[in-house]
């Protein structure tokens, strides 16, 4: 049985409506009418929260969304910017969100309404953290032979098929500006796994911040009497 449960995403940003429209046109998801700032689907997992930060961008993001495209010119309609256009050796076009957040875009025949792709997360060691992962939330860990990433898949609720962790030689410098959260029964088997609480549940917040073992930022919100 897993540690804990995904339950949803958040990403960074100076213009919370701004970026959700933004992210709504590309993914497929619509805000509430009551909250503008936030994006929800057919499935609770698939909510992805936009939290108004002060501070800008300042290097590459360590954690990006891939999505699926009919064409790279409609992601550029939405707002978004081409970075890196694909290749024969690369299947995939580096894109920025209109702050500069860098995702992915896979050209698809066919396109599903929900077009969240994968999870990819740069890693210096991508096989401990995938299998660090697979141990907190489930899902099978999968690899290409010869290839150095590695990812996770068939995770308990995950909203959308792959989480991949890839190896980049940079080290992690800032805090990232896309997160995910979990479920737990209990907040202290997730410090026992090996994770890091950066702070805990308090008057002001309402979920426990901690960090993975590359120190990437996840929040626990602690369920008593749910399984994870």
């Amino acid at each position: 049985m897993s540690t804990a449960r995904f339950k949803d995403l958040c990403v960074d940003v100076e213009s919370p409506s701004e970026m959700a429209a933004f992210w709504g046109r590309v993914i497929g998801l619509t805000t509430p009418a009551d909250n503008p700032t936030v994006l929800v689907g057919d499935a609770p997992e698939q909510t992805i929260w936009m939290c108004k930060v002060p501070e800008k961008k300042t290097v590459k993001n360590r954690v990006h969304l891939d999505v699926h495209t009919a064409a790279i010119e409609d992601l550029e309609h939405a707002g978004a910017t081409v970075q890196t256009p694909a290749t024969d050796e690369q299947h995939w076009t580096v894109m920025a969100d209109p702050e500069g957040g860098e995702f992915c875009g896979f050209v698809r025949d066919t396109v599903p309404a929900y077009r969240l792709m994968e999870l990819v997360v740069d890693s210096a060691d991508p096989e401990a953290q995938v299998r660090w992962w697979a141990d907190l939330v489930g899902g099978e860990v999968a690899s290409t032979p010869g290839k150095p990433w590695y990812w996770l898949e068939n995770v308990p609720g995950l909203p959308f098929r792959y989480w991949v962790f890839v190896p980049v030689p940079e080290p992690k410098t800032v805090k990232n500006r896309v997160h995910w959260d979990v479920t737990a029964p209990a907040l202290q088997p997730v410090l026992d796994a090996g994770a890091t609480l950066l702070r805990p549940k308090d008057d002001e917040i309402g979920w426990n911040i901690c960090a993975d073992p590359e120190g990437n930022e996840f929040c626990v919100f602690v369920t008593p009497g749910k399984e994870a």
